[in-house]
């Protein structure tokens, strides 16, 4: 089979099992895949969707923090794409059952962006211009790689393990903060449960979104003016069950909370 037969089939099984709430093995024992195997797979999963009406919101850089890469086994960080079917309304629970497989609560920094970033070249400067706000934000990421066995080609072919993602109500201009020194607190049924920085994320959020426009510019693809950029877990990720809340407290940016059902 070529590579091109390959990777459709892979994007094939995968939006099945997205649309199932089911896993697969992984892809990595299966067949041998690069970097670029693995985001052409992704893009065949998002044609797809988008045959079924969904439409790209945004962006994500995920797995930026050494926390999470040592708790996946992934050594850097992926990336994969937003839709306007995976944001969830601030106010809105997330059910479980038919929408997700094994769910983790991830608190970050979202940016919504003024003007287009196009790598490569990309700096943290140019991040900080082109961006309009930034919010308090929880991703909801769910593999569709059995018992979250993932390495840096499952997780990139499979959209970057993204589920769905809620964002916070406040908007904050991002230049009257000093994004690395943030402190992130996220509680889980009014508990504390972890704590971390802004420079958790590859020493700022802003460098992380700098990578993520690099990396995509390489595939000719911008981050563009209105889109939502997810920059990454400031925190371990923390594992969701029906009935859990989480909120999350950013220093000078605000709160975000997801509930599930």
């Amino acid at each position: 089979m070529n590579e091109g037969s390959l990777s459709r089939q892979f994007a094939d099984e995968l939006f099945r099992a997205l649309r199932a709430c089911r896993t697969v093995a992984p892809l990595r024992d299966r067949a041998s895949l690069t970097i670029d195997d693995a985001y052409n797979i992704s893009l065949g999963i998002l044609a797809l969707r988008e045959a079924e009406g969904e439409r790209v919101v945004g962006k994500k850089i995920g797995v930026t923090s050494k926390a999470v890469q040592d708790m996946l086994g992934v050594d850097r960080p992926d990336f994969g794409f937003l839709t306007d079917r995976m944001q969830v309304a601030p106010d809105a629970p997330v059910q479980i059952a038919g929408n997700l497989i094994a769910p983790r609560a991830e608190a970050e920094i979202a940016f919504i962006l003024k003007s287009d970033l196009i790598g490569p070249g990309v700096t943290d400067d140019d991040v900080l211009d082109a961006t309009e706000a930034v919010c308090a934000c929880f991703e909801i990421v769910d593999s569709r790689i059995e018992n979250w066995n993932i390495q840096i080609i499952d997780t990139v072919a499979d959209n970057a393990s993204c589920g769905v993602f809620v964002l916070g109500d406040q908007r904050i201009d991002p230049r009257s903060l000093d994004l690395p020194s943030l402190r992130c607190e996220v509680f889980k049924n009014g508990v504390l449960i972890s704590e971390g920085f802004g420079s958790a994320v590859q020493g700022s959020p802003l460098t992380a979104v700098a990578w993520l426009a690099n990396t995509l510019g390489a595939y000719g693809v911008p981050l563009k003016a209105g889109e939502i950029i997810l920059s990454g877990s400031l925190v371990p990720l923390a594992p969701a069950a029906a009935g859990d809340t989480f909120v999350t407290k950013i220093d000078g940016i605000g709160e975000a909370q997801v509930r599930f059902c």
